[in-house]
């Protein structure tokens, strides 16, 4: 008899799903407005200048691709590997969250360097206020390490990867000498109920997943 259905919260597609989705909203924060700047000098008001996430907290783009990164990785990682992956993604999703608390604590500090940049003036009077884009930073960063627990639970109910998994069983198996090449493909296939990600990699390499 077969292993039982993996359960549906489990699938392997919904998690990367998922898990790619919440990353690439981080990074979609980070191309719009964090902070607004008003300046004021001599009593003349200058044109408003505003502070997108990449330059209010640049580590949150290069964080984000990590997570979009590692969320597709563990499609096809192995079992250690993907302990790995989950980490990196809770790594990043800490190190988000980090870094939109920062924003949010002082907005004023976060826009500085724009400020200057555009200005000239290192501390000339501002009025300094924030845009709705770091806090959804902060909720996404959150799912993203709720993601990484999600990915360690679920894939425990994945079927090892063909790639890697597959590669090892097949070693294992030749050096004790106790199967053939194609019972040890059978088993690799049979180990753990297949998703949508599993059977795609099985045809590419000529397989019937059915």
């Amino acid at each position: 008899m077969g292993r039982p259905a993996a359960p549906r919260w489990s699938r392997k597609a919904t998690v990367v799903l998922v898990t790619v989705l919440c990353a690439v909203a981080v990074f979609g924060t980070t191309t719009q407005s964090w902070v607004n700047v008003v300046l004021a000098q001599s009593g003349v008001r200058m044109p408003d200048i505003h502070v997108a996430g990449s330059k209010a907290a640049t580590a949150v783009t290069a964080l984000a691709v990590v997570a979009v990164a590692g969320a597709i990785a563990s499609s096809i990682a192995g079992r250690v590997a993907r302990w790995v992956v989950a980490v990196a993604i809770a790594l990043s999703g800490v190190g988000i969250v980090s870094a939109g608390l920062t924003v949010l604590n002082d907005p004023r500090a976060a826009a500085q360097g724009e400020i200057s940049r555009q200005t000239g003036v290192a501390n000339g009077p501002a009025e300094v206020s924030l845009t709705t884009f770091p806090v959804l930073a902060v909720i996404f960063g959150a799912l993203l390490i709720l993601c990484a627990v999600w990915l360690v639970l679920a894939s425990r109910h994945w079927a090892g990867s063909s790639k890697y998994d597959g590669a090892a069983g097949r070693s294992r198996a030749a050096a004790k000498g106790s199967a053939s090449p194609s019972a040890t493909a059978e088993e690799a296939a049979d180990d753990e109920p297949l998703d949508a990600i599993d059977s795609w990699d099985q045809l590419s390499k000529g397989h019937d997943p059915s």
